[in-house]
């Protein structure tokens, strides 16, 4: 398996979701991790304290994010993975869909758990306090 889909449910809006995780600083806030970040096709982000890094491909100002991704996990002849993150409005906010592929052998599994351990909870948890935004 080189490719997965997770899906979570979140209390804020679709456009509160998305500029969040376009913002370095909120996207640290809401991970619970240092990160930089770009709102522009080209720039560059980090995440997890530089674990994570890649760059925007694509932005749907609101509803969908393609980066490039890579850990340091990945070795130096590993292409990169990519991630597809859309966001939709719902009755209780916003439904987070990531589709992420392109990935090296025998890390999958770990990273599909990973974003609902280290993405989704935290971010939930963020968004549920109205103190944090």
């Amino acid at each position: 398996m080189n490719r997965f889909t997770v899906s979570a449910e979140l209390p804020a809006s679709p456009r509160a979701v998305y500029d969040a995780w376009l913002d370095g600083d909120a996207h640290g806030e809401m991970t619970q991790s240092p990160a930089t970040a770009s709102t522009e096709v080209g720039g560059a982000f980090t995440a997890h304290g530089g674990y994570i890094h890649g760059v925007n491909l694509e932005l749907v100002d609101g509803e969908r994010i393609l980066q490039t991704w890579r850990t340091s996990e990945f070795a130096n002849s590993d292409p990169d993975s990519s991630i597809e993150v859309t966001f939709e409005a719902s009755p209780t906010g916003t439904h987070i869909t990531l589709r992420h592929w392109n990935i090296p052998a025998g890390q999958a599994e770990g990273y599909e758990s990973g974003w609902q351990d280290h993405y989704f909870t935290p971010m939930r948890d963020y968004f549920s306090n109205p103190n944090e935004k």
